[in-house]
């Protein structure tokens, strides 16, 4: 199948960046890492296909959004590039290191693994309804106290977050609804698709050479921290974060904390000097 034009978000200069959101998901979910690394790097983020506002009316599978990642890369003229994915797009984002050993400069994954496995408990029809009721509210109240007491801890969010904080909430109304309502029926066959096939793509990490840092929340129940951690070991050059007392979402949990961890990698003298250009 053709590539499509992804809509996206190009920012700053610099190295190039390419910044790949879950699903549910979109560009706009990616800022939380876009807004403190644009001032270092030139970051991409793209809606990829079925998300956002890269619409598709086809059928597609998961191969197809390498294809159309590989498309955005030509069309901005990048040759290397560093990775970040969160979710989904560190699956994608391995997949293109696999595809692209000598273009990627270093892997970046969150709350995410090469054979994803999730201990969710079941979804009941009383978790639904109130998760109707937080998600309703909270994007008409963003964060507020009572929301979360009542609803929101009853809710699919107690899955998605650990710490169940307004400013949490905030980033679930501001971010999360958009992410959730753009994400497209065929968008989600086609990761179910994958998912019943088995994606498992552990005997190909040794052929990742690049740099990596693997991003954990203790508590995902979503990839569970064992599946993220194993991941971490396959890896030739791993280096691992594990953040307490956070789930799925850590990112809006413990923001600064992950940006700092995140610079702090990718300044260190191993990671910089002139292999970090864009050609």
């Amino acid at each position: 199948m053709a590539a499509i034009d992804l809509y996206r978000d190009v920012r700053g200069q610099g190295p190039a960046m390419l910044c790949l959101h879950g699903h549910p998901g979109n560009r706009q979910s990616m800022a939380v890492f876009t807004d403190v690394l644009s001032a270092h790097y030139r970051t991409i983020s793209p809606d990829l296909r079925g998300y956002g506002l890269s619409h598709t009316s086809i059928p597609f599978s998961m191969a197809d959004h390498l294809d159309d990642l590989e498309a955005v890369l030509t069309s901005l003229n990048i040759e290397k590039f560093w990775l970040l994915g969160w979710s989904l797009g560190g699956i994608l984002a391995l997949e293109l290191a696999l595809r692209h050993p000598d273009r990627v400069l270093g892997l970046i994954g969150v709350a995410t693994a090469a054979r994803p496995r999730s201990d969710h408990p079941p979804i009941s029809r009383q978790l639904l309804t109130y998760s109707a009721l937080a998600g309703i509210s909270n994007g008409l109240v963003p964060g507020h106290p009572w929301i979360i007491e009542h609803w929101g801890r009853r809710s699919l969010f107690q899955y998605l977050v650990a710490r169940q904080t307004p400013a949490v909430y905030r980033y679930l109304a501001r971010e999360g609804i958009s992410a959730y309502l753009g994400t497209s029926r065929l968008a989600q066959q086609a990761l179910s698709q994958a998912l019943r096939d088995g994606y498992d793509a552990r005997s190909r990490l040794s052929e990742i050479r690049c740099p990596c840092l693997w991003l954990i929340g203790d508590r995902d129940r979503h990839i569970t921290p064992a599946a993220s951690q194993e991941t971490a070991r396959l890896l030739p050059h791993c280096d691992v974060r594990l953040y307490e007392e956070t789930a799925h979402l850590f990112p809006w949990e413990v923001p600064n904390l992950v940006c700092q961890d995140i610079l702090t990698w990718l300044t260190h003298p191993d990671r910089t000097g002139p292999a970090t250009s864009d050609h």
